[in-house]
Order: C-alpha cells, then sequence, then structure tokens
C-alpha cells in the first residue's frame, strides 16, 4: 500500500529539502533589476554620446518643417558613414561663436555656385526645386554668386525672411556640423522622420 507523501512539519528530524526564506528571494530579484538598470542607463549614455542626441529646436528658421521649442534627435554618426548631402538638415556650431548651435538645411556642397536672385536660389545656374520653403515663408532677398569653398556647405534656413544663415556667416567648415537632424518626437503630433 503506497504510503502518504510526508510533509516537512510532520517530520521534526527532517530538513525541509526545498524552502526558502522569502527575503532570499527578494535579494536576487533587487540584484537582477539593479544590474539591467545599469545596462539600460549604459546602453542609453552610449546611445546618447556617440550616436543619437536630443535637441531642442529653439526658434523659428526652420519653420514649417521643424517649429520652436520643437524636439528633436540627431544622429550624431551618420556623417562618419556618409557624406553630407544637399537637402539635409544639419545641427552645427555657430562660426562666430562656436559656443552656440544653429540648426539649418543644406543647399550647397564643396565646388557649388551659389547665387540667390530675388529669393530664387540657383546651384550652378539653375534654380534649386525647394519644396521644403513655403511661399509664406520665402523672401526677395538677393546675393551675388559665391563658390563653396572645400570642406564647406552653404545652409539656409527654410523661412527664409527669418533665418541668420550662409547669407549672412557665409558657408560652414565641414568640421562645425557634428550631426543631422533624423527624427522628432515632441509634441506627439509632430513625432516621425525630419525630411
Amino acid at each position: 500500500m503506497p504510503q502518504p507523501a510526508s510533509h516537512p512539519e510532520s517530520n521534526p528530524g527532517q530538513e525541509p529539502a526545498a524552502v526558502m526564506p522569502r527575503a532570499s528571494h527578494a535579494v536576487p530579484v533587487l540584484a537582477v533589476w539593479l544590474r539591467d538598470l545599469v545596462v539600460s542607463l549604459a546602453i542609453s549614455a552610449f546611445i546618447i554620446v556617440f550616436l543619437y542626441q536630443p535637441v531642442k529646436v529653439e526658434g523659428t528658421s526652420m519653420t514649417p518643417e521643424l517649429a520652436d521649442q520643437e524636439r528633436i534627435f540627431v544622429n550624431k554618426f551618420l556623417y562618419r558613414l556618409q557624406p553630407i548631402e544637399r537637402g539635409d538638415i544639419v545641427v552645427f556650431h555657430y562660426p562666430r561663436d562656436p559656443s552656440k548651435s544653429f540648426i539649418k538645411r543644406v543647399i550647397g556642397v564643396a565646388g557649388d555656385r551659389i547665387r540667390i536672385d530675388a529669393g530664387e536660389v540657383r546651384v550652378d545656374g539653375k534654380a534649386l526645386e525647394e519644396d521644403y520653403v513655403s511661399p509664406v515663408y520665402a523672401d526677395q532677398r538677393s546675393m551675388g554668386e559665391i563658390m563653396v569653398p572645400p570642406h564647406c556647405y552653404f545652409v539656409l534656413g527654410d523661412h527664409r525672411a527669418m533665418s541668420n544663415d550662409s547669407r549672412d556667416f557665409g558657408p560652414v567648415d565641414a568640421g562645425y556640423i557634428y550631426g543631422k537632424a533624423v527624427f522628432g518626437y515632441w509634441p506627439v503630433d509632430k513625432v516621425g522622420r525630419v525630411r
């Protein structure tokens, strides 16, 4: 006849096989939680320092694509893998005061001849199609032809009437450019890729 299973409390002379105090179970859970937190923080720090940096847009020079106080991510690593291209929205140290950062759109690359006639941008003699410049934000400003020097970029704000850009401070040296605007994350209605 089978014997009933014995319980630890019914056999005072035997040690229980698998009974652990609750406190000792909490310690491994806490250790795992702390480990995961530290790993997450380390990965986040790596991403922010080396890959993506959150940036707050200040001012209206990139309206309507980027609004004042909008939050975006800037890819700081991308330009180590590929060249800066016309149309990219870049973040750079302001040439006249490198402690400040500006955000503008690349209009011309090294070797391009840039001229502006009554607000119309011409690159190498051809009118540049700029669907990102709303007629509301266009201006009638002109600028004589310049050639973009080696390792430099000609940048303009999309809100041409309210932008301090290469028309004022000249082409930006590549060494001042530290990232490309890639993704908006705040406000919620602006979440998505920056174009």
